[in-house]
């Protein structure tokens, strides 16, 4: 099976507009792959879902190399200096660290279940409706902790909030679920400010996509090939470029919206699957 340069542009702007919007790239993905015509659940097309992921990984480590490179510093500091760990970027590179393990661990153990059933429209749809509820839970509980002053910044992230946020990030290995929508959700219960749990979102991303965007470079390497060079390449450079793009505009719109302002969009989505699926205009796989 081949992908077509059109196919390849198409993918890199679905995956850079999506990836860090808390509506799911994987299952839009999934849908624009389903209307190109492609098989979802295809070895090569799902290890392409992964690589072109690289690309927005790479214009997270471009957009915040100097908040990497500061946390880096903290932490390799940290390690030999004791005064150094009661520094709260110390801290902060802990949460990420041990935050992104989980996610690693769930994504190897199932990766036959998520490359697998788990890639159906059904999923998507579901998931997309179900985890809606859940964001709006989590900007009622932050609206809550907000009144009562007990709402927490960057630098008082701590390393159970890495622990329970990287926990919850397993959850976006649904389809549909959204990884950038489970984190932040999370952070948002944690009592973490909006910006504070997006910014902790992109962190936690960096470890986690590139993990799975390079095992399925080099596991899937002969399904990649047949899909050709170019189109990747495409795929993965349009990706970075609109990625770039959307986590400046996120970072801009959380600062003073809710994320429920996606959960109209999610639902709505949600229920056009069904009723597509439904009616048996589209299959599910």
């Amino acid at each position: 099976m081949t992908l077509s340069y059109l196919d390849a542009l198409i993918l890199g702007i679905v995956e850079g507009l999506t990836e860090f919007l808390p509506v799911s790239s994987t299952g839009h993905l999934t849908i624009t792959e389903k209307l190109l015509g492609l098989q979802v659940n295809a070895p090569g097309v799902t290890a392409y879902t992964a690589v072109i992921q690289l690309g927005a990984i790479v214009a997270t480590l471009l957009y915040f190399r100097k908040d990497i490179v500061r946390l880096l510093g903290a932490w390799f500091s940290g390690l030999t200096d004791a005064r150094a760990r009661s520094h709260h970027d110390y801290q902060l590179a802990w949460a990420v660290i041990v935050g992104s393990i989980p996610v690693g661990i769930v994504g190897f153990a199932a990766k036959d279940l998520i490359s697998g059933s788990l890639r159906s429209l059904w999923v998507v749809a579901a998931a997309l409706i179900a985890w809606s509820a859940v964001m709006w839970l989590a900007e009622s509980r932050h609206a809550a902790l907000t009144t009562k002053g007990e709402e927490r910044g960057e630098g008082q992230v701590t390393l159970t909030d890495g622990i329970i946020i990287g926990l919850v990030q397993c959850a976006s290995l649904v389809p549909g679920v959204s990884r950038s929508g489970a984190t932040i959700s999370a952070g948002l219960f944690r009592g973490l400010d909006r910006l504070t749990a997006t910014r902790l979102s992109f962190f936690m991303a960096i470890p986690a996509l590139t993990a799975a965007g390079i095992f399925e470079m080099l596991s899937e390497a002969d399904h990649l090939k047949l899909l050709g060079v170019g189109p990747i390449i495409v795929g993965v450079v349009v990706s970075f470029l609109v990625a770039y793009a959307s986590i400046a505009w996120l970072l801009k719109f959380v600062s003073s919206n809710k994320i429920t302002a996606f959960v109209w969009y999610r639902v709505a989505l949600g229920l056009v699957l069904l009723v597509v699926l439904g009616a048996g205009w589209m299959t599910a796989t």
